[in-house]
């Protein structure tokens, strides 16, 4: 692991090393082929796509999930496995129902009230990547906000395996969260029928989940036309640690992080040169036994650790990466929390592991990348709603605010703005 030690400001943006992802143009070609196909030729090329990209040859019908593969769902999953799902889902929806805001209603003056109304938005879908990992944390992480915030259809697409089944996990997962319209439609092609629609696969108002380059890139390109939860990438941890904090608890979150993907990565911050060797010898250790380490060690060449003098100036940095998750394992760590304004989110103390945050705390696990958490916040309720405003005028409201519409209508040369409030004050243009 490569450590840097007090570095100038100049020379942070080469050793974090991230760049915004470029999108390789065969990438983005291959991407507005398949958008322009299932946009104009609907079910027709989903079926050929989802025969040709997964291997599960169907007709329309079979693109949905039948009530009776729920049905067979019991046997496919260990008892164990279920109470944990349960458990994560139970504390997720907590949480996720306490963030329900309320409506506001302000008399700005006598006869003018405002109010700023929270509305679910009514469609939305649902993507969740299948494969060798089937993510049915995500699915708990996505569907739960979802049916908190009150949206009226929830659709959820997955890709197959070419025996044309869900992975039951997912199944299990979607079901225990109330959802049943699931269709067997991966990557881009899922992205498209959910943007525009499809003679079987609904159109949706605003689509969320993770997924590869292609899913990310279709994403991107249908956002003109649908809403989307937020830029992705790689995914990434960051943590804070002083001599105070167990370098066998840091070591284990940097291999949680780094197995997700090749092009992870992670990054230790620390006042103490002495944690950052301990780290460094642990990592080979801890590493042997786990099952993903050839992921890791290629994720591994774009980690590394930066000692600093003073606390301050870890945080400073800290905000300047923006991460996605981001572990604060100093004597204070409430402390030092306090001057976080930059993360997806963040995790204090040393029991505070990023997998909680993954699978079960109850936060969610939807969050920004690549620095987008300097401006983007998390998946949360809010992510599932929009904000509206209605107002009331009194005869005696208008009699009071009139005059400052038509003064300011008039300066802007709106003279029928300006008439709109004369007619109804009885006065003549």
């Amino acid at each position: 692991m490569k450590t840097y030690r007090n570095p100038e400001k100049k020379e942070w943006p080469a050793i974090i090393g991230r760049k915004k992802q470029g999108t390789s143009e065969q990438i983005r070609k291959t991407v507005a082929d398949i958008i322009a196909d299932v946009r104009t030729y609907g079910d027709a090329k989903v079926l050929e796509y989802t025969k040709s990209l997964d291997g599960y040859d169907t007709d329309a019908e079979g693109l949905k999930v039948s009530i009776e593969e729920f049905s067979t769902l019991d046997g496919d999953i260990p008892d164990d496995l279920k109470k944990a799902i349960w458990t994560a889902a139970d504390n997720i929806r907590k949480f996720h129902v306490a963030q329900r805001p309320e409506d506001i209603t302000v008399e700005t003056m006598p006869g003018v009230i405002c109010t700023q109304k929270n509305v679910p938005i009514e469609n939305v879908g649902l993507y969740i990547p299948g494969g060798t990992a089937p993510l049915f944390s995500t699915v708990l992480m996505l569907v739960l906000p979802a049916m908190a915030a009150g949206c009226s259809r929830v659709v959820l697409c997955t890709p197959a395996g070419k025996d044309g089944k869900v992975a039951p996990v997912i199944l299990y997962a979607a079901w225990i969260c109330g959802i049943t319209e699931i269709y067997k439609v991966g990557g881009a092609v899922a992205v498209a029928a959910m943007a525009y629609g499809t003679e079987t696969i609904p159109k949706v108002d605003k689509i969320f989940g993770p997924g590869n380059a292609y899913v990310m890139e279709a994403k991107q390109q249908v956002s003109q036309d649908c809403a989307i939860d937020m830029p992705a990438g790689p995914s990434e941890v960051m943590i804070i640690a002083d001599d105070s904090a167990d370098p066998r608890f840091v070591c284990s979150d940097f291999l949680s992080q780094l197995e997700h993907g090749k092009d992870s990565q992670a990054i230790l911050l620390s006042t103490s040169e002495n944690l950052v060797k301990e780290v460094e010898k642990e990592l080979p250790v801890q590493k042997e036994s786990l099952s993903r380490k050839e992921i890791i060690d290629v994720s591994m060449e774009k980690s590394l650790a930066v000692l600093f003098r003073t606390e301050a100036e870890m945080v400073e940095f800290a905000n300047f990466y923006a991460p996605e998750h981001l572990i604060i394992a100093t004597k204070d760590c409430h402390l030092t929390a306090e001057g976080i304004r930059n993360a997806g989110s963040v995790f204090l103390g040393n029991y505070s592991t990023e997998s909680a945050g993954d699978y079960a705390s109850g936060t969610n696990h939807t969050l920004p990348t690549g620095g987008w958490a300097a401006s983007c916040s998390g998946v949360n309720l809010a992510t599932y709603m929009k904000k509206m405003t209605v107002q009331e005028i009194t005869a005696e409201g208008l009699a009071a605010i009139g005059p400052v519409i038509e003064k300011m209508a008039m300066a802007e040369g709106l003279d029928a703005h300006a008439e709109a409030v004369r007619i109804r004050m009885g006065k003549k243009g």
